[in-house]
Parts: structure tokens; sequence; C-alpha cells
């Protein structure tokens, strides 16, 4: 998920340049999300791991 997060905020860093303003915009939320969502599922991952042993 981290990797989806990484393609979608170079596609928006790419998009920025290229003066395409609407699809950087919505790609970089798209990558924000995803980044989010990684960050909560590798806490309770960990958590897990933590309280299994």
């Amino acid at each position: 998920m981290l990797h989806y997060a990484v393609v979608f905020f170079i596609i928006a860093i790419i998009a920025a340049v290229l003066g395409f303003g609407g699809i950087a915009a919505g790609a970089a939320s798209i990558a924000k999300i995803l980044f989010f969502i990684f960050i909560v599922l590798a806490v309770l991952s960990l958590l897990g791991g933590v309280f299994r042993k």
C-alpha cells in the first residue's frame, strides 16, 4: 500500500510540473489517504504482534 501512495505522489509531482493542477490535487489526495491507511494498518499490525506474544 505504501508503494501505491508513492506512485500517486510521483504522479502528482509530474502533473504539477506539467501544469495539470486538478490531476495533481487528485493524485496528491489519493496518495495522502493511502499513506494514512498504511500508517493505521502498520500500527495495528505492530500492536497485534506485541499482544500476541
